[in-house]
């Protein structure tokens, strides 16, 4: 029997997505399940996307060119200067998707065996892009204790080695919502110019920043212009998952022809989705006033909630839809299967990500989940009620002692 590659053997398997088939199960068996684990918004798409996908009129569905079309690419960088970021549209590559867009830069930037440093908890699927390409991640770690700010600059000094070719930050930051400062970035700024490395910035959480504070762009870091590569999507912004288009957005003409060689084998972004996307450009600010409400309340409800129970740690989240909370519990991964099917209250039980995916090793967070509070408010105060119940029965929870710090 033919083998496997060790590529696909090393491909790790998603931590969000791991547990649905113990969700499946217990929706079979009746439960309902409050799904926290994924960062799917029950958000509407905005109204004059849907209607324009409604009427659409194409004789033939064609590529389009490889970098995207031209008008969409000339209305994402007149969306950019309208947020400062001042850029046109020959800086922009449109992907499939920001996961494309990371997994090209990649590829374009490192060679295999080379190193990217990226601050932990990060989004899983970076260590999945990191195998595609061939690229070893060396994780820096943030600490719930400091609300996952940004590590010390010491301490990467003390990760760069002759293969560390990048850093890559996500900001606001999936799964902890930490938003970093314009002061903290332009420390990165210096270590990055210090050591002629690239920075990656996943900037697709960059509307939905709360209580005043405001995004800060690496591509607004002075003297980085050819050391910044920012990925950005129009999923999260939107609420438009599905259409699966991102873009590559960088002013280093190199980078940018190379990346586009990868786009040509790949012919095009999906057409459907550009044409969706375009209009979404259209969308009137009063969608994102509404959304950002929404996510605040949505966000103090569940911060409030989770650090209500006993033993749980959540740091309260500036950004993005997501927190981190550490539960009293001897494995997190354990627990998350066990609440799925050993456990309902009143008929109703909770599916969360355990942190550990959120790792570089799976070794670290074993004592955490990741939350999305992308379900509406009654659907959290439940869950939260779901989550209390069975930390009050689960056989592994652990002791607390002296947990009186207060991280929201």
């Amino acid at each position: 029997m033919p083998k496997i590659s060790s590529k696909g053997k090393n491909m790790p398997a998603s931590p969000i997505r791991k547990l649905v088939p113990f969700a499946e199960a217990a929706v079979k068996k009746g439960k309902k399940v409050y799904y926290l684990n994924i960062g799917q918004p029950d958000i509407k798409t905005p109204d004059n996307v849907m209607e324009k996908m409604r009427n659409i009129d194409l004789k033939v569905v064609e590529y389009s060119h490889s970098a995207g079309f031209e008008t969409y690419r000339k209305g994402l960088a007149e969306y950019y200067r309208g947020v400062d970021i001042n850029i046109d549209h020959t800086h922009v590559v449109v992907t499939t998707g920001g996961s494309e867009a990371l997994l090209f830069g990649f590829m374009s930037c490192f060679d295999e065996g080379d190193e990217v440093i990226i601050p932990e908890p990060f989004y899983a699927n970076y260590n999945g892009f990191s195998v595609g390409a061939g690229v070893k991640v060396v994780p820096v770690q943030s600490k719930i204790e400091d609300g996952f700010a940004l590590p010390p600059m010491e301490e990467f000094e003390k990760l760069i080695t002759p293969k560390t070719r990048g850093i890559l930050i996500c900001n606001p930051g999936n799964p902890s919502g930490y938003l970093y400062s314009k002061e903290e970035l332009q420390k990165l700024r210096d270590i990055v110019l210090k050591h002629d490395l690239y920075l990656f910035a996943d900037e697709v959480y960059r509307e939905f920043c709360y209580d005043q504070a405001e995004h800060f762009s690496v591509m607004n870091l002075k003297g980085l212009e050819q050391n910044a590569i920012m990925i950005d999507s129009v999923s999260k912004r939107y609420s438009m998952c599905g259409a699966r288009i991102g873009a590559l957005v960088t002013k280093n003409t190199e980078v940018l022809d190379t990346v586009l060689k990868f786009a040509q084998a790949r012919l095009s972004p999906p057409t459907f989705g550009q044409i969706a996307s375009e209009e979404a450009l259209n969308t009137p600010q009063s969608y994102f006033d509404e959304v950002i409400e929404e996510y605040v309340e949505r966000r103090d409800l569940m911060i409030e909630g989770l650090n209500a129970i006993e033993g749980v740690i959540c740091p309260k989240p500036k950004g993005a839809f997501y927190a981190i909370a550490q539960l009293p519990v001897d494995d997190a991964d354990a627990f998350c299967q066990w609440i799925l099917e050993d456990f309902d209250y009143e008929g109703q039980t909770v599916m969360m990500a355990p942190a550990s995916g959120f790792y570089s090793n799976g070794e670290q967070g074993r004592n955490q989940v990741r939350l999305a509070y992308v379900l509406n408010k009654d659907d959290l105060v439940k869950a939260i009620e779901v989550l209390t119940a069975a930390l009050n029965v689960y056989p592994g929870r652990v002791a607390v002692s002296n947990q009186e710090e207060s991280f929201a």
